[in-house]
């Protein structure tokens, strides 16, 4: 693996989000780059299609580009393609970015191959535990949302198109999308980790409602 490719791909991906929401800047790339490391040394796949694909994941989060899922894509194939990275891995890489997200209950995935299983865990469990609640609220702060509505329920039957555009209270994103990631992750090592991260959102939950209801 080339360690000058990873070097220069932090330097550009810290670049390219230096302004970036908190949930979804440079540390959340590095978590999921750390993450995804971890999980690789327990499965056979290509660790540098597993970095890069980690680093690059979120280059142009389609949230913070009126939904467009193709700025990513073509930003990451650009930057490979400017270190003359081999066309098979820049490929493959796309493939992971265009893949990796969660989009829905109904969504099915298109492309599977063993490395965006461990880049996918790697994100996913960054949207669980303590770090997934606090990216959660800040995000749901981000665009102004109240934290909880008992008058509004979860959705469990978005479309992707509901999914993107919904404008629900933060609390409901729980059981939109983030309990459900347990039971989703890909590997064995990505569903241990998950399991703890899991249950603390439960108790988290728990507590919530304590509070709310002045219990």
């Amino acid at each position: 693996m080339s360690s000058e490719t990873i070097n220069q791909t932090i330097d550009f991906v810290k670049s390219s989000l230096a302004n970036a929401e908190g949930g979804h800047d440079w540390f959340h790339i590095e978590r999921v780059w750390k993450n995804a490391k971890v999980i690789a040394a327990t499965e056979e796949v290509n660790n540098l299609v597993v970095e890069l694909g980690a680093l690059l994941h979120d280059i142009a989060d389609a949230k913070f580009h009126d939904g467009d899922e193709t700025i990513g894509p073509k930003k990451a194939r650009q930057f490979l393609s400017d270190l003359c990275v081999e066309e098979a891995i820049i490929d493959h890489v796309v493939q992971i970015i265009e893949n990796i997200s969660f989009k829905g209950g109904n969504e099915a995935q298109k492309f599977y191959s063993p490395e965006l299983a461990v880049v996918q865990d790697a994100d996913r469990l960054d949207a669980l535990g303590a770090i997934g609640i606090a990216r959660t609220f800040n995000y749901g702060g981000f665009k102004n949302r109240s934290l909880y509505d008992p008058s509004i329920p979860p959705n469990l039957n978005m479309s992707k198109e509901e999914y993107k555009k919904s404008q629900a209270p933060t609390i409901n994103h729980f059981y939109e999308k983030l309990l459900l990631l347990k039971d989703r992750m890909n590997t064995a090592t990505g569903k241990q980790l998950a399991q703890e991260r899991h249950q603390f959102m439960e108790q988290f939950l728990e507590q919530f409602y304590k509070e709310w209801n002045a219990l």
